[in-house]
């Protein structure tokens, strides 16, 4: 993002001025209740008003001026980010009928070019050169990448401003040219028949919610493009992809508790898809063809999933339910993948992965686990079901990916990659554990710790929290370059594992959402009161970070909790719940009554997420130190929430501490894209935490290697 030039008379002023948006106060009705919005004025969703569009400008004015006598600082961390990215990177090979699939980084270059080559052939195809196709774009993001079966035509999506607005491209391979058509308005997927047609989902222009799965032949006008399915609830997401054995087409429906999976013959020529298990509300499941049978993860008399094996064309009927993998106390089961002779089941346990692997010859199991208790394990990318390996990998906090491959002949395991850190990182230089931490109601939450090795655990160190806690989204404990400039500078690094999330399994996800989500904000604010206790954490210095539903998290500790934390960071917020949740033509807003509430229908809802939402529940105090950012063209949580909530917690703001909003004018929900793109926002986040805490400018020194 660029930065607003500056004259050298604001470097004179006072470093902290924010602005003061009008009060316009707006009366919002709904069905059980009114309230009054002075600056409801700040949404404007056509992204034009010169007076909110003058406004972010001077939020991020602001933000300029309040980070000038850091730059040096800021300049310091981005390099220490850069200097952490290796200059050029491939990725590993991906194996997928019969080619294999690869992308590779340039020297200096945001984003990848994408090859590939016959399996047991060395020539190379150049598929898409991403840095070139992405230039111009502040924020881009590829979406798909597909090639028809008989090496014609390449298919892609892209999304160029950071909205999850897709467009697809079409180039003839033959001529190198591009097609004229240009489809937009669609989500990311897409899918290749046999007859080199393309199946695509179009979204609702106002919702963005992608209902409808249109087929496209390439070359024609998108106009005569054929309806095969259509969804009227918008309570169902839509995404479709091509099988492992490549013979099907999948098309997944989810709503929050509720799946249904239809299917359709790549190669078929009545273009009809099937319904395998019809909707049933709470039944969530999914399916891996294996051959006419297929291999089913259901929650049905299982509330953490269990697997059974069944004919595909008859999956629907339970009595020919053939039970694999059943449902056991503790094990959650997250995924599944199918192979000539193998099974590939992957777990949590405790909230650690692992895989269970099954010999379907002789039903004999092999878990593989991560040798390290801080450690997780997962699949790995495995496209092809015919491979006659699997791809799984496994890493820490401290640990970098690593990245193994079992031979199913042998069974033996090698390292195939271990992903470069560049700088010389050594894991022994760090500490990761993992703790159980009892909160006020009995629960014993999980929490993923990583410091330096030279940082004492005496009640000094400065703590930097995170966490989700929403969608039953399980945040794993991996590594993540990223932080370490504030591990280094003797920073404490904590996720907490709150409820909300499935790390624990499906009731640890219903323990977070609707009526109970309180505990999501009380789990967070009783790990921070035991991380010190313990003397893990200086209570004076305490942090957090959180973004998107994370970022509801920060706003709801910062009204809770506010004399708690010394400094607070929140991206993309979902800070105004009750009145986005009130409008459903937002996007997401119907996806997640399920998650929420519905407050247009239900007063016990309206009632239970006014008690909560940020916005609404600011009131005269004292309040952290806040680093706020938001995205212009962001479809997921609209830039006026996080505009709004500033503008009010700054009239309630009754200390000193300051409080800044940072708009990012050109991109949406992630920020700007690329390797490099997102190290300006990193850095100053980081810098923000630094300077709030009075920690040590630069990083620890590194010891020796210990003799061997």
């Amino acid at each position: 993002m660029q930065r607003t030039p500056r004259a050298e008379s604001d470097l004179a002023s006072p470093r902290y001025v924010p602005p003061k948006p009008e009060e316009r106060p707006r009366r919002l009705s709904s069905p059980f209740g009114e309230r009054t919005d002075p600056w409801f004025w700040l949404r404007n969703d056509e992204r034009n008003a010169p007076d909110v569009l003058a406004h972010l400008a001077a939020e991020n004015h602001t933000c300029d001026r309040w980070f000038a006598p850091l730059q040096p600082l800021i300049d310091r961390l981005k390099a220490e980010h850069a200097a952490r990215v290796p200059p050029e990177d491939t990725s590993l090979p991906v194996l997928e009928r019969g080619w294999w699939y690869q992308s590779r980084f340039r020297a200096g270059a945001e984003h990848p070019i994408h090859v590939r080559w016959r399996d047991g052939e060395c020539t190379e195809e150049l598929l898409l050169d991403a840095e070139e196709a992405a230039e111009g774009a502040t924020a881009y993001t590829l979406g798909a990448l597909e090639v028809s079966n008989d090496g014609r035509y390449l298919a892609i999506t892209e999304d160029r401003l950071g909205r999850r607005d897709y467009i697809l491209r079409l180039v003839d391979r033959i001529s190198g040219v591009p097609l004229p058509e240009k489809i937009a308005g669609i989500d990311s997927d897409i899918v290749f028949l046999d007859d080199g047609s393309l199946l695509y989902i179009a979204q609702d222009p106002i919702t963005l919610l992608g209902y409808r799965v249109l087929r496209h032949i390439p070359g024609t006008d998108s106009c005569t493009d054929t309806l095969l399915y259509e969804e009227n609830d918008d309570a169902f997401a839509l995404s479709i992809e091509r099988s492992r054995s490549g013979k099907w087409v999948f098309l997944h429906l989810e709503s929050t508790s509720t799946s249904e999976m239809h299917y359709l013959a790549a190669d078929a020529t009545a273009l009809r898809f099937t319904v395998a298990i019809p909707r049933g509300h709470g039944h969530e499941y999914e399916l891996e063809d294996h051959g006419d049978r297929c291999l089913l993860r259901t929650n049905e008399d299982a509330v953490d999933f269990r697997i059974v094996e069944a004919p595909l064309a008859r999956v629907a009927d339970r009595s020919t339910w053939r039970d694999i993998v059943p449902s056991r106390p503790g094990i959650v089961i997250t995924a599944i993948a199918t192979f000539t002779h193998h099974w590939a089941i992957a777990e949590r346990s405790g909230g650690i992965g692992q895989v269970r692997l099954i010999d379907q010859r002789d039903g004999h199991e092999r878990v593989l686990e991560a040798p390290d208790t801080a450690a997780t394990l997962w699949l790995d990318v495995n496209a092809d079901a015919t491979a006659p390996f699997l791809r799984f990998a496994w890493g820490s906090l401290a640990q970098p990916t690593v990245r193994e491959e079992l031979n199913f002949a042998t069974g033996q395991t090698r390292v195939l990659r271990i992903d470069p850190v560049e700088g010389g990182h050594r894991p022994d230089q760090y500490v990761a554990e993992r703790r159980w931490i009892r909160v006020r109601d009995g629960a014993d939450v999980p929490v993923s710790l990583l410091r330096h090795i030279d940082t004492p655990t005496d009640g000094q160190a400065p703590l930097l929290m995170t966490a989700y806690g929403a969608y039953g989204h399980a945040q794993p404990a991996v590594f993540d370059r990223s932080v370490l400039p504030l591990i280094d500078r003797g920073f404490v690094y904590a996720i907490a594992h709150v409820r909300g999330g499935d790390e624990l399994g499906r009731a640890w996800y219903d323990a977070g959402r609707l009526l109970e989500k309180h505990h999501t904000f009380e789990d967070f604010i009783d790990v921070r009161r035991a991380l010190v206790e313990a003397g893990v954490a200086d209570p004076s210095r305490c942090c957090a970070l959180g973004a998107s539903a994370g970022g509801l998290l920060i706003g709801v500790i910062a009204n809770e909790a506010a004399s708690e934390f010394r400094a607070l960071v929140a991206h993309v917020p979902f800070v105004d719940v009750l009145t986005s949740m009130l409008d459903d033509e937002l996007p997401l807003t119907t996806l997640e009554y399920e998650e929420w509430g519905n407050p247009a229908e239900d007063p016990v809802a309206y009632r239970y997420i006014e008690r909560y939402s940020p916005y609404d529940n600011l009131r005269p105090r004292a309040y952290p130190a806040l680093f706020a950012t938001g995205g212009l063209h962001d479809s997921q949580v609209q830039y006026w929430e996080s505009a709004k909530w500033v503008a009010k917690m700054r009239r309630c703001q009754t200390g000193d501490a300051p409080i800044m909003l940072r708009v990012h004018l050109d991109a949406g929900h992630g920020g700007a894209t690329g390797r490099y793109g997102g190290h300006e926002e990193v850095a100053l986040e980081q810098a923000f935490l630094i300077d709030m805490t009075k920690s040590p400018r630069e990083p620890l020194k590194a010891r020796p290697p210990t003799p061997r």
